[in-house]
């Protein structure tokens, strides 16, 4: 709870009461590791375990400015198919790609998990 309202001033337009959880990607920029681990293993985590290509669509689709057809013409697949992944990475993390507020939740939690993934690239090259 302190840690979510140490974070609600920068989601303007966030409902009060707002819960700490709805607050992920705020506590993450004040620093908290809780919320980080919780972004990482809620959505980042499930999409690269996936099968369908969730974690590159929704990676192409938010690369994209959040356009279907350019994340399709990236992807070299139809727009219904990415869609459907979409869908998919909906039903996989509980947030939606197509809601602007969901997926700037996404898109932290996407970060979050490359730079892990660097951080452990990184430390076993230097082993």
């Amino acid at each position: 709870a302190l840690a979510g309202l140490a974070a609600a001033a920068a989601w303007a337009q966030a409902p009060r009461p707002v819960q700490a959880d709805e607050l992920l990607p705020e506590r993450v920029l004040v620093g908290d590791v809780t919320a980080r681990r919780a972004l990482v293993t809620r959505a980042y985590a499930p999409l690269a375990a996936s099968q369908g290509s969730l974690l590159e669509t929704l990676s192409a689709y938010l690369g994209a400015g959040r356009s279907l057809e350019a994340a399709a013409r990236t992807l070299y697949v139809h727009p219904n198919t990415v869609r459907y992944r979409l869908r998919r990475v909906a039903d996989v993390t509980g947030w939606d790609p197509l809601d602007a507020r969901e997926s700037y939740v996404l898109q932290t939690a996407l970060a979050l998990g490359r730079l892990d993934d660097a951080g452990a690239s990184a430390i076993v090259e230097r082993s």
